[in-house]
């Protein structure tokens, strides 16, 4: 009992499903965000779309996945907020325990945020749409606005832009943002 109450008031990332629909005015991200109990500490991966508003193309930001988002709080001032926004649940793991709610580790979720404010360019996958082929090298950046991220280096011929490659495995979510050649340092991998 005592372990569960711990994780009740653990501070995590959760990830989470919103059941409105693609088109809503207010989508639960938004109704999140506006909780004072949650002020920061919501995350939706953003992508820009072209979308036709009465006969002119209007370019908008929109998460990549409709139905995912981030909270950063303990479990215990969540369920009260997700219980309380209809169209909000918990994300579950598979396979796992019952009713389990999915959470990601913490310097990987801050890493991700990070990389994805900052960079100039990004590009989002499925973790199954990446290939093993594109994992390169494991690298570090050394300088600049990404100083001190870690991932891999996507490898694709032909490119002249050079990508690191950020994942949530627990989510399935992967990100690749450019970065700049010479802050790129090489981990080297030790074998075991």
């Amino acid at each position: 009992m005592m372990e569960k109450r711990l994780e009740e008031t653990e501070m995590r990332w959760y990830a989470l499903r919103d059941l409105s629909r693609p088109n809503a005015k207010n989508p639960a991200y938004l109704t999140l965000a506006a909780c004072p109990e949650m002020e920061g500490r919501v995350f939706t991966p953003m992508v820009q779309r072209v979308f036709n508003e009465f006969g002119k193309r209007v370019v908008r930001l929109v998460p990549y996945v409709h139905d995912l988002l981030f909270a950063h709080q303990s479990r215990d001032v969540l369920d009260p907020i997700v219980e309380r926004i209809d169209l909000l649940q918990y994300r579950f793991v598979r396979g796992g325990r019952q009713y389990e709610a999915m959470t990601v580790r913490d310097e990987a979720m801050e890493q991700f945020i990070r990389a994805t404010k900052e960079a100039k360019s990004i590009e989002y996958y499925a973790t199954e749409e990446v290939s093993p082929l594109l994992y390169g090298k494991k690298i570090r950046i050394v300088g600049g606005r990404l100083d001190g991220l870690q991932g891999r280096l996507m490898s694709r011929r032909g490119s002249k832009t050079k990508r690191i490659i950020l994942d949530l495995e627990e989510c399935s979510l992967s990100a690749a943002v450019e970065v700049e050649a010479e802050y790129i340092q090489i981990i080297k991998e030790r074998f075991r």
